[in-house]
């Protein structure tokens, strides 16, 4: 027993004679368990620190792959206007009537008579706009024949049938207006170009789009002739040998003898008459070259703002500027990516607009590092600072977006041309600034901080005097 005393396995409590031995070992157990129980909480906090961080990591990873592995595969989707890619601009002046004045709807049914007419010539994005009452500017980007498309945009092919016709002293044909049967207004948009199988003559083929309607004047014109006139002069007299039911007829004549007269003909029929004549007032050409210039010098100029941009904030509020730097670089991917998703034709004006986007991103993630500075000074902690600074600048970024988002869109409902694509792409970009300064490097910034890896002030822009409480 006194061996047991003196080895201390077992203990006795003092002033008594009896071990006490299982109680010591149930205290020493107890003990051993808090301890564990303090190790592994603070491995499961560590492990939390490094989670944020790595989750950090990872977004950062992630804007910087998808921006570096797909950006040049998006900038070929965006659409670029004359004045980066070449091109021309065209000005129209409807020319109205006394008998046939001209109304906000036939101005409206002319602008789009000539966007049929322009998809005919397969450009991209082309720009048409109703500038004033009665004049209309369309933009054609690209490499295109101006003359054709002069022709295509201005020219009406004005089809006519009619029961009856006479020719005059000087031997020209003169419809009788009287028996007018059919325009080209009757017509389906699906005209082309066919040859006869049997006699393999050149025709444009015509499809009604009330059958009925034709079938009525073909029984009624049976074994006589129906006179077709196109834009005033006689085409084609032929006489109808038999009932047409399905709607279906073919028109040729001299004037169509080619394959190239009858495609003409054909995509003229199916953009339609325009409800006015058109008159053009000028014409501007802008040589694929000086487009070309003109896109590289402000690609340079825009980086080059960009770059200033990325090292001012990297200088002023070290890792808390490369997390605005970041967001830039997702903002500029997210506007790109709007752009070409809503089909916007980018131009100088519109670069400008993305350009002044980047100085609005930056502006707001200004007001909410400086926000963090000043909760710093106050000798909150980074992470107090960092939630509190977030907190007091959303206010008075949201104001400011909001203001200028008012301002576009006034430019835009009042504005016309580049005015009007400068207002689009600077509403874009203050949505997406909204998104990617408010939204994305907010949670950047909250995930860096509650890691803990970095919680110096210093590495939030404040003073190397600032401590933290």
């Amino acid at each position: 027993m006194d061996d047991l005393w003196t080895t201390g396995r077992v203990q006795a409590r003092p002033g008594f004679g009896v071990p006490r031995a299982p109680w010591g070992r149930a205290r020493r157990t107890a003990g051993h368990y808090l301890v564990d129980g303090e190790t592994r909480g603070l491995k499961t906090k560590r492990h939390r620190k490094w989670g944020r961080f790595l989750a950090f990591l990872a977004v950062i990873g992630a804007v910087i792959g998808l921006t570096a592995g797909t950006s040049m595969q998006l900038w070929k989707h965006i659409s670029l206007g004359l004045d980066l890619k070449g091109g021309f601009e065209l000005l129209y002046q409807i020319q109205s009537s006394p008998d046939k004045p001209l109304t906000p709807d036939g101005a409206k049914a002319v602008v789009q008579a000539i966007e049929l007419r322009v998809n005919n010539l397969g450009t991209g994005s082309p720009i048409i706009e109703l500038e004033g009452s009665d004049q209309v500017r369309v933009q054609l980007a690209g490499t295109f024949n101006q003359s054709e498309a002069e022709r295509v945009i201005g020219q009406t092919a004005d089809l006519k049938m009619y029961g009856n016709a006479t020719q005059d002293k000087s031997g020209k044909w003169v419809p009788d207006e009287k028996t007018l049967l059919a325009t080209g207004a009757d017509l389906k948009p699906n005209s082309r170009w066919a040859q006869d199988p049997t006699t393999g003559q050149n025709v444009v083929t015509l499809e009604f789009k009330d059958p009925k309607k034709w079938q009525d004047i073909t029984t009624k014109y049976l074994q006589k002739p129906i006179y077709v006139f196109l834009n005033g002069d006689l085409l084609t007299a032929p006489t109808i040998q038999s009932v047409m039911s399905n709607g279906q007829s073919e028109i040729y004549g001299p004037t169509l003898s080619t394959p190239e007269a009858c495609n003409e003909l054909a995509k003229e029929l199916n953009a339609g008459a325009l409800p006015y004549p058109l008159k053009l007032i000028s014409s501007t050409n802008v040589g694929p070259s000086l487009g070309l210039a003109s896109l590289k010098a402000t690609l340079w100029a825009g980086a080059a703002a960009i770059l200033l941009i990325f090292l001012f904030m990297l200088a002023l509020y070290r890792m808390a500027g490369l997390i605005a730097d970041v967001a830039l670089v997702a903002y500029l991917y997210l506007v790109l990516l709007t752009f070409a998703g809503m089909h916007v034709v980018l131009t100088l004006p519109g670069l400008a607009a993305l350009v002044l986007g980047v100085g609005m991103a930056v502006d707001a993630n200004i007001i909410t590092y400086e926000r963090i500075k000043d909760e710093l000074r106050n000798g909150k902690s980074v992470q107090s600072s960092v939630i509190a600074g977030n907190k007091r600048a959303l206010r008075t970024i949201i104001d400011s977006n909001a203001t200028t988002f008012i301002a576009g869109a006034v430019m835009y409902w009042f504005g016309q041309g580049d005015i009007r694509g400068f207002a689009v792409a600077l509403m874009i970009s203050i949505v997406v600034s909204m998104l990617t300064a408010v939204l994305l490097s907010r949670a950047m910034l909250l995930l860096f901080t509650k890691s803990g890896v970095v919680a110096r002030p210093w590495w939030y822009g404040a003073g190397k005097g600032v401590v933290q409480s």
